[in-house]
């Protein structure tokens, strides 16, 4: 259960160390670079773990999708590219998007992985693991627009 904590820390830490760094020195702070480096390091850590737990990863979807240990694999790569994107400033409104899209193409996936109590993170948990998943990628999906696909 301690995933959700682990990808806000890493999603928000740097943006709160960066506006902390900027306040001891008494400059402003580019929070929006670095709120998108902590993305970038978020989606580092969970496309992580498509290759280490991917066994367990593959039992999140549902029996009837066809070679999901490959599709495992595939949307980890994914999710490295779009941390890539977050890493380089041209891309990173373009990496947005991307997590966006992929926070709202996965979510139905933790919801079957609830209601099937997959024992990977708090899945196992049943359906109660939503009302902590559902807002946690909440979370992230309006932080990822609100720091790199909203124009300022």
């Amino acid at each position: 259960m301690t995933t959700p904590i682990v990808m806000l820390l890493l999603m928000a830490g740097p943006a709160l160390l960066a506006r902390a760094a900027a306040a001891a020195a008494g400059r402003p702070a580019d929070i929006r670079r670095a709120a998108a480096f902590g993305l970038g390091l978020m989606f580092v850590f969970t496309g992580l773990g498509h290759f280490v737990e991917t066994e367990t990863m593959a039992l999140m979807v549902p029996a009837w999708v066809p070679a999901r240990v490959p599709m495992i694999y595939a949307t980890g790569v994914l999710e490295f590219a779009i941390a890539l994107g977050f890493f380089v400033r041209p891309t990173t409104r373009l990496a947005g998007w991307a997590a966006a899209g992929l926070l709202i193409v996965f979510f139905p996936v933790n919801v079957y992985a609830a209601i099937n109590r997959v024992p990977m993170g708090g899945h196992a948990w049943g359906p109660v693991y939503l009302l902590v998943r559902a807002p946690v990628q909440l979370a992230i999906l309006l932080w990822t627009y609100w720091f790199t696909i909203r124009r300022e």
